[in-house]
């Protein structure tokens, strides 16, 4: 069986280990991916009305007077407010052209609006390929768990394939914890680091005793991994099986395509009036810090946080209510805590991968866990280099065809 199983980890390493090293190296980074981007990005990000107390307009109104500034565009998504010095950062998707029946294309999905004077002061394509200044960490943030590779009829191929990677790393985890003890006496080597060795030896240990020390977490990265690329086409269908799942208002609806967008009835205000409402109800004491509308799904979605919150950076995350576009029916909601156990499971999902389950400090370990998944990628793959020289060098040679004869000189026949 051990046979088996270490050839198993040696061609699943291989062949996956390009899309791990990116996906760790590319972790690394995002871990701190807004501040990355704002020290990029300052106009997008910095207001130019600075950090003074100045009052704010809302966002909701912030929101009405730049699609009124541009017919062709739509807010997708608005904070009501945000801290003092910060742009508004708002998602932006074109309206249907008339005359061609399709989204405007505008150039830009993404604006950075001073909240004070109400002006745009940067536009960007997010998730552009370009290493440009703007568009790198989302660049990053994108290849992390699609590697840009497009959709095909409607198919998210990039996002399959990491999740069906990530579901192999799974595996791969267990398999690499059985090959690593291969009996209790020798346990301790598998900690071990022969640092004064140096060379094959340490490059061994790196792989073997570097993955041992951080098990445990590489296991939570890779299950959290298969849920954040396959919520909804593997991880809840499999969840529904032993656990009662709240109702997803995204999961029961079809989505519509980009040139059959769903018209919203309501209003951003009306919509923020009615998740106030609910939220009092319900005894929640955060404001209404955002609202965005999906118009492929005909959602409204609420969140409630503080300003500088938005992404919710410790624990759970925030609480989310969401509202049917056309009637501004509750559909369901999001509340950290709360629910079955498969209902709290899906939502440890993103907190634990992006470490921001424990703040600062879960960030900082899962950037050096990203740079772990990268060592391990290439430690593995010169295992196997160097494991393949020595096995060429030790085969014997191919012997080639036997030397002939020469043929004897026959001597003259005298007559």
């Amino acid at each position: 069986m051990r046979p088996a199983l270490v050839l198993l980890h040696r061609w699943f390493g291989l062949g996956v280990a390009i899309f791990l090293f990116i996906a760790g190296a590319t972790g690394a980074l995002i871990s701190f991916d807004h501040e990355l981007d704002a020290a990029l990005n300052p106009d997008l990000f910095h207001a130019h009305s600075g950090q003074t107390a100045q009052r704010q307009i809302p966002g909701t109104e912030l929101a009405r007077a730049i699609e009124a500034a541009d017919p062709r565009l739509r807010i997708g998504y608005v904070m009501n407010e945000v801290e003092p010095g910060h742009t508004s950062l708002m998602s932006v998707e074109g309206k249907i052209d008339p005359a061609t029946g399709k989204p405007f294309e505008l150039g830009f999905n993404q604006i950075g609006v001073d909240p004070v004077t109400g002006k745009v002061q940067a536009k960007r394509q997010w998730g552009e390929i370009s290493l440009a200044r703007e568009n790198l960490l989302p660049f990053l943030y994108k290849l992390h768990y699609s590697m840009h590779i497009p959709e095909v009829k409607g198919v998210e191929l990039g996002i399959w394939l990491m999740g069906i990677i990530a579901m192999a790393w799974v595996l791969d985890c267990f398999i690499a914890l059985y090959l690593s003890f291969p009996n209790w006496r020798s346990w301790r080597k598998s900690f071990a680091f022969r640092w004064k060795a140096g060379g094959h030896k340490l490059n061994f240990d790196l792989h073997r005793s570097g993955g041992m020390w951080v098990w445990l977490l590489l296991l939570v990265l890779a299950i959290t991994s298969v849920s954040m690329n396959l919520t909804d086409r593997v991880v809840r269908p499999l969840l529904s099986t032993v656990s009662t799942l709240s109702p997803d208002a995204f999961a029961s609806r079809t989505m519509n395509p980009p040139d059959k967008p769903i018209p919203a009835l309501l209003s951003r205000d009306d919509v923020m009036a009615l998740a106030r409402a609910e939220a009092a109800k319900r005894g929640w004491t955060a404001p209404a810090g955002g609202v965005f509308y999906a118009s492929a799904f005909g959602l409204y979605g609420v969140g409630f946080f503080e300003p500088g919150n938005d992404h919710g950076d410790v624990g759970l995350g925030n609480p989310w209510l969401y509202f049917d576009g056309t009637d501004g029916r509750l559909m369901a909601d999001r509340v950290p805590g709360s629910g079955s156990a498969g209902d709290i499971f899906l939502q440890l999902q993103f907190p634990l991968h992006s470490g921001r389950i424990a703040g600062l400090p879960g960030r900082i370990i899962l950037s050096l866990l990203g740079v772990m998944v990268a060592m391990l990628s290439v430690t593995g793959v010169m295992i196997w280099v160097r494991k393949r020289r020595a096995r060429l060098a030790a085969a014997p040679a191919i012997p080639g065809p036997m030397p002939q004869p020469a043929p004897q000189a026959r001597a003259p026949v005298l007559e």
